[in-house]
């Protein structure tokens, strides 16, 4: 029997290993995204969600896809959401349910910023979606 699409085609649908692998998941995406050239400001690309037992890996523009506004995703938000997804699970963090494609964008480390859980203090970290707010 095929699962339910509860996320609307949309993040990558991912498992964890442990139920407290959420909250390390989503702390350390608040450390992965776009930085400003001149702040040591981080603009957070991607949140974990958590939906009837499921999780999945959002873009946050596919969050405002969910919420029902318009979102301008591009190839390149697609790309950074894959690289960031297939970090998380380099490092052992969550697993893909469904491994990438050959053809699904990727995008070289030089277009993401990842700040160290020792520097986090140093940067203001952005979010550009809260989720549960409306």
């Amino acid at each position: 029997m095929e699962q339910e699409d509860i996320f609307n085609g949309l993040g990558v649908e991912v498992t964890l290993y442990s139920d407290e692998d959420f909250l390390k998941v989503k702390e350390t995406l608040t450390r992965m995204g776009i930085s400003s050239r001149k702040e040591k400001k981080l603009y957070q690309s991607c949140h974990i969600l958590h939906k009837r037992g499921r999780y999945a890996i959002m873009h946050f523009k596919e969050l405002f896809v969910l919420d029902g506004l318009d979102s301008n995703i591009s190839d390149e938000d697609i790309g950074r959401r894959n690289t960031i997804v297939d970090l998380l699970d380099e490092w052992e963090l969550l697993k893909i349910i469904e491994p990438f494609e050959d053809d699904e964008p990727m995008l070289g480390m030089g277009k993401i910023k990842i700040i160290s859980h020792k520097e986090k203090n140093e940067w203001e970290l952005i979010p550009k979606y809260h989720i549960g707010n409306s």
